[in-house]
């Protein structure tokens, strides 16, 4: 018998709900279908949740409440469908992010392609046009894992780190993509570069994307890229959305 989904307390203001003890798409879309619904509840005792790769975590206060009855609470909502099953959350959008592969921009896609074993125009061919997911946001405000690649993107992380890349940087391991959404150290390899910033404090909603959106990276050339630059002072660098039925 499957020892998923579980319930284990994280400190003494936290439980995680869990669908695995790694990231697969199943656990993956069980984690943001089950954190939705816990989120249209509206319960009293739940201050806060997140999504992660495979998980659910839920803030409470413990002076005003009693970890283990809203364990027992979170158990019989797990009890009550199949997540793996369910239908993903309500609200998503379908992404589509400009993005300069390779080059001065991004000069580590020729290594990546070359460790994929495909040439340069296969390998921006194939990360161009692949749908992928917004896994869950973290490292920093509003910074998306997205996936997954196909298989021939699974890649180690780098043994060294890159000094820096910068905000909208398209980088890539283990067959996810993470866009960057600040300037930062990083031992994923940067195969491209947008114009697109994940965390805006000046909007209405500073994250641009949202667990379970999906996004695909259209090419354009550098030119096209500094013209984003310049014209879109929304931030979103050229980048278009619809909803997701």
């Amino acid at each position: 018998m499957s020892p998923w989904p579980q319930i284990r307390p994280v400190g003494v203001t936290g439980l995680l709900v869990s669908f695995g003890d790694s990231l697969t798409d199943r656990a993956n879309r069980a984690a943001l279908a089950f954190r939705a619904s816990l989120e249209a509840e509206r319960w009293a005792e739940v201050a806060e949740t997140s999504s992660t790769l495979a998980s659910c975590f839920v803030r409470f206060d413990p002076v005003t409440t009693d970890p283990e009855a809203l364990e027992a609470r979170l158990a019989g909502l797990l009890g009550a469908r199949d997540w793996y099953g369910a239908a993903p959350p309500e609200g998503r959008k379908l992404w589509r992010i400009p993005c300069v592969f390779g080059g001065a921009r991004a000069p580590q896609l020729a290594e990546a392609a070359e460790r994929a074993g495909l040439s340069l125009p296969d390998a921006i061919a194939q990360l161009s046009t692949t749908r992928v997911r917004v896994l869950t946001l973290g490292f920093a405000p509003g910074q998306p894992y997205l996936g997954t690649l196909p298989e021939a993107w699974d890649l180690p992380r780098q043994t060294g780190l890159t000094p820096k890349v910068p905000e909208g940087a398209l980088v890539l391991a283990i067959r996810q993509f993470v866009l960057f959404a600040t300037s930062a150290p990083t031992g994923w390899r940067h195969v491209g570069q947008t114009a697109f910033r994940g965390y805006r404090p000046e909007a209405e909603a500073p994250f641009a994307l949202r667990p379970g959106d999906e996004v695909t990276f259209p090419a354009v050339d550098e030119a096209t890229y500094l013209d984003q630059c310049e014209a879109d002072p929304s931030g979103l660098g050229g980048a278009t959305s619809e909803p997701l039925s």
